[in-house]
């Protein structure tokens, strides 16, 4: 996998109602992202764990990078630690700047085509192939340009997902 990022992810705002934590420079955190993709086309979404922010809503798996970790070394090792699965190539996909009232984040998408392994949810939460449209809500926020790009990628026209409850 080649590292190669867009020239300037645009900046989607999470409950911008909400107020943010710490300072206007605050810090951007990289997360490496996966999108599973099965022999089916369809995408593997994971809920988030119970005690984690935005505890519930599905998004694509995936985690932070740590210190000199590459976007495939950071997805490599989170797919292992949270579902128990080795990936094969990662292609980098796209990137999206999120600002989460928690949190400045970069989200590095990758799909990703072939694994070894059977899903284990190692932090308790649920996992579920989709399609589109989605069955699974409430979808956290950095994950819905995902499914616009998908659809766009699929040649549908239609919503992406079910409106939010």
């Amino acid at each position: 996998m080649t590292d190669e990022t867009a020239a300037t992810p645009t900046l989607l705002v999470a409950d911008a109602h909400r107020q943010r934590d710490g300072s206007q420079d605050r810090k951007t955190v990289d997360v490496a992202v996966g999108i599973l993709i099965n022999e089916h086309q369809q995408f593997l979404l994971t809920s988030r764990p119970a005690g984690k922010v935005y505890e519930g809503y599905w998004e694509f798996p995936g985690g932070k990078l740590e210190a000199n970790e590459t976007v495939a070394q950071a997805l490599t090792r989170e797919l292992e630690e949270e579902l128990g699965l080795k990936i094969g190539d990662v292609q980098m996909w796209r990137q999206q700047l999120v600002d989460y009232p928690h949190a400045l984040v970069r989200l590095n998408f990758c799909k990703v085509h072939s694994w070894q392994g059977n899903l284990e949810m190692r932090e308790g939460q649920q996992f579920a192939w989709q399609s589109l449209p989605l069955n699974v809500v409430p979808v956290l926020p950095g994950t819905v340009p995902v499914l616009t790009w998908l659809a766009e990628e699929r040649g549908f026209l239609g919503a992406t997902h079910p409106a939010s409850s």
